[in-house]
């Protein structure tokens, strides 16, 4: 079977090309948001295959799989066939909606033939589906082991751009958290956040590290703060847990459905995950021992094995 697939989540991706597939990924000649290609910092498989959309138009596609609005027309226009009509098609719904969760209308709720695929229960009970069926399929991780040593008494974050997206992604309560921990920031665009937020550089360190260095670099932190306010459920949360990391949130989206009681902490008062950052650092058995638990809830829920016969099971069904 070969899958039309866009470069466009990178840590999703590199699950999903684990199945058993060929899959079409586009490329152009400058590597720009519709044609990335392959990953350069994920290992990926050699079922794996660049095309550009020259050569996508004589392509043999059994199934395409949608993740923006704007790939229905691309699809179109670069293949020649329309997606749900043409050739079989689903549409992956990485994020919550934007806007309101009362207000906001899917782009493809008008239409009945391409199914949307949600990868939280959280996000398709917030965006209005209209008529187009739906389902849940939850994230899964290609387990790095269990990495946690917990040496440095400091707490990990991970976020893309938190200047940028602010309170989205609780830049705004960093410095909270780093009057309890000194913080390493890890993503892209990090630097100067600790300047931007008018912290000491040693309480808010920018670290923006290739993938394959940063779940060791995570892993020698005591803990995981996970501080978003409105994402979907963060890939970064759960390659924590899978590394035995303790692991600190805020209970919004779905975390708390993903950090089960004894796995780490989860509220929305500051006096309680305050609380909960100071007890790990001053006491790494209780670190040791929660992390282990979040692993083991982690490997249960977000497996690999699990989320490659999620979608297996879906292909076969679409594609019928």
């Amino acid at each position: 079977m070969n899958i039309l697939v866009w470069h466009v989540h990178g840590s999703w991706l590199t699950a999903f090309v684990q199945g058993r597939a060929t899959f079409l990924v586009p490329v152009t000649g400058d590597r720009g948001p519709d044609g990335l290609g392959r990953a350069r910092t994920w290992q990926w498989p050699d079922t794996v295959l660049e095309r550009t959309p020259e050569q996508l138009r004589d392509a043999d596609i059994d199934l395409m799989v949608l993740q923006r609005p704007h790939e229905l027309e691309l699809a179109h226009r670069w293949t020649g066939r329309r997606p749900g009509i043409d050739v079989p098609a689903v549409y992956v719904e990485h994020n919550s909606p934007h806007e309101t969760a009362v207000d906001t209308r899917h782009p493809l709720a008008g239409r009945s033939d391409i199914p949307v695929v949600h990868v939280t229960h959280f996000n398709r009970l917030m965006w209005d589906n209209g008529r187009a069926p739906t389902t849940v399929i939850e994230h899964g991780i290609i387990d790095p082991g269990h990495r946690w040593t917990g040496e440095e008494p400091r707490a990990a974050v991970v976020v893309n751009e938190p200047v940028r997206r602010g309170r989205t992604t609780g830049t705004d309560l960093l410095p909270h958290f780093a009057a309890w921990a000194p913080l390493d920031v890890f993503g892209m665009r990090t630097e100067g956040l600790a300047g931007y937020l008018g912290l000491p550089p040693e309480r808010c360190r920018s670290r923006d590290l290739a993938q394959g260095d940063l779940h060791s670099a995570m892993a020698r932190c005591r803990l995981y703060v996970h501080p978003i306010r409105w994402t979907s459920l963060g890939l970064s949360l759960l390659e924590a847990m899978f590394l035995g990391m303790p692991v600190v949130a805020l209970d919004t989206t779905e975390v708390r459905e993903a950090v089960p009681q004894g796995a780490g902490v989860v509220s929305n008062r500051l006096e309680v995950l305050g609380s909960a950052v100071r007890a790990f650092l001053a006491d790494p058995g209780q670190a040791r021992r929660t992390g282990e638990a979040a692993r083991s809830a982690a490997l249960a829920r977000y497996g690999e094995r699990r989320f490659l016969d999620d979608w297996e099971r879906l292909i076969k069904e679409v594609t019928r």
